[in-house]
């Protein structure tokens, strides 16, 4: 294959990674009329009382004070497993401090135990250890882990939701919340550290298979430049290291259980998501009908995670991600299998989505289809109010403020306005987005609109170790995870950056 093509559509992937909407040309309508020709409203701006009768009003979108507004939200979750919060831009403050809010009602007065959010599983380990044992530095696992695609995710919001995770295991020891990423874009040396660790105390007799198929893919690199490292590399390369992940997979599945059976499902589950970052990089991504077929197979996999946690840790749970991620049919034809959709087809009424929406303010963004962002690369966007015609314009002409309803149980008439396909802006991690289009009566459960939105705070970054995002060797040692491996010690050097 070409260079120059297959770096520039391989490094296209980091973008897909972060920003799913907004990488797609309008497409025709799914059901119902957009709007007039002109772009005016049509039936919108007649039939807004219907809608204005279901909305419930939004005392704060802060995470604090009391919860008296969202009973109502807490009686639309009624047995839901699985509350898919989504966010329509992710460098939005109010978004994530809505979902903290929302995540500290249901964990608080519904029984919710789990945060899980679209980043690396990695990730989440790091952050689920110090939640559950005090150890590490929040801040510094955030500013080692939320780099290049997760670059959004490295804030002051996250950061206090997480704090506020801890301060609440500290008052319930007995009883803790956890968190997880559930995103296959990066899997972290711990979780080589962990398959192996298992692997030396429950099956030393495939120590010396499993280690020889990890040789040199462990990361020895931050993740950023780990990222840009492999989505670049040649596909026959990127297809012998799925090669290889696949192997490990089929080894243990075949042994099963050794030691406790805890163990090995653990286990088993990390050297299944060191797979699944294999295979996503080895997608032909010089092959234009790929990326969409890349973009179904991500969140395949992120449904399959956050279904494995549920049904591992047995906990109820709020799922954070992008609106697009989380709706339960497609937006965009770039990403042609949703993760909500996984989850509705798997869980039936088990899952819950709720869209997000805004119509004006300021968010965090990069320049429209950059490749391998960085923090310099971030900045205020402003965003003008939402266009006649559109979604937004619609949800926006309802009396309150901040509001949010039950679109299953709102009356005929206001289902019959959102049951129409209209442009709404999905704002990832690049501006401007090209055009989603999202019939919100049936892609989500219930909606949630913020007359206006400001941008994210974004944290200060902590200075590497070695380089190297990850364990001391005495935190390795303190978790189990066993030694690195002495042939996987080598360092690979980053492939030549399209540019």
């Amino acid at each position: 294959m070409t260079p120059f093509i297959s770096r520039r559509s391989a490094a296209a992937l980091l973008v897909w990674l972060a920003v799913a909407p907004g990488t797609a040309v309008a497409a025709a309508p799914a059901g119902g009329d957009p709007g007039a020709p002109d772009g005016s409203p049509t039936a919108a701006g007649d039939a807004l009382s219907p809608l204005e009768e279901a909305a419930r009003p939004l005392r704060t979108t802060e995470p604090s004070g009391p919860f008296e507004d969202l009973r109502p939200f807490g009686e639309a979750v009624g047995d839901a497993v699985v509350v898919g919060v989504g966010e329509a831009a992710h460098g939005s403050h109010d978004f994530v401090t809505f979902r903290h809010r929302v995540l500290r009602y249901l964990v608080e007065e519904k029984g919710f135990r789990s945060f899980v959010l679209e980043a690396n599983w990695s990730a989440g380990l790091r952050l689920d250890d110090y939640l559950l044992t005090g150890r590490g530095d929040p801040a510094r696992i955030m500013s080692e882990e939320f780099r290049n695609a997760y670059l959004l995710l490295h804030s002051q919001e996250y950061l206090d939701m997480i704090r506020w995770m801890r301060a609440y295991n500290v008052a319930h020891p007995g009883d803790p919340v956890r968190f997880a990423g559930t995103d296959n874009g990066y899997a972290g040396p711990e979780l080589y550290d962990r398959v192996v660790g298992h692997v030396r105390r429950a099956h030393p007799g495939l120590l010396p298979a499993v280690t020889e198929l990890y040789r040199g893919l462990r990361p020895a690199l931050p993740v950023d430049a780990w990222m840009r490292a492999a989505v670049t590399a040649p596909l026959d390369e990127r297809r012998a290291r799925a090669e290889r992940t696949g192997r490990v997979l089929e080894l243990l599945r075949a042994r099963g259980p050794g030691g406790t059976g805890d163990d090995h499902a653990w286990a088993l589950r990390h050297a299944t998501v060191i797979d699944q970052v294999a295979r996503l990089y080895a997608f032909d991504l010089s092959d234009p009908r790929t990326g969409p077929q890349a973009m179904a197979y991500r969140d395949t996999v992120m449904a399959e995670n956050t279904l494995w946690w549920h049904r591992h840790t047995g906990h109820r749970l709020v799922l954070g991600g992008h609106n697009s991620h989380l709706y339960t049919r497609s937006s965009t034809p770039t990403l042609p299998l949703t993760q909500g959709a996984v989850l509705r087809r798997r869980l039936g009424d088990g899952y819950l989505a709720v869209g997000l929406s805004f119509d004006r303010g300021a968010v965090h963004a990069t320049a429209q289809g950059l490749q391998n962002p960085a923090d310099q690369d971030v900045g205020r966007v402003e965003v003008e109010p939402a266009a006649p015609g559109s979604a937004e314009h619609v949800l926006d002409r309802v009396g309150h403020r901040n509001w949010y309803a039950d679109l299953r149980t709102a009356p005929p008439a206001a289902r019959a306005l959102l049951d129409v396909t209209r442009p709404k802006r999905e704002i990832g991690t690049d501006y401007p987005p090209a055009g989603d289009r999202v019939d919100l009566l049936r892609s989500a459960d219930l909606v949630v609109h913020l007359d206006e939105i400001r941008p994210s705070h974004a944290l200060p970054r902590c200075g590497d170790r070695l380089g190297v995002p990850g364990r001391t060797a005495a935190e390795q040692t303190r978790q189990g995870q066993g030694a690195r491996p002495e042939e996987d010690q080598e360092q690979e050097a980053p492939a030549e950056q399209h540019r």
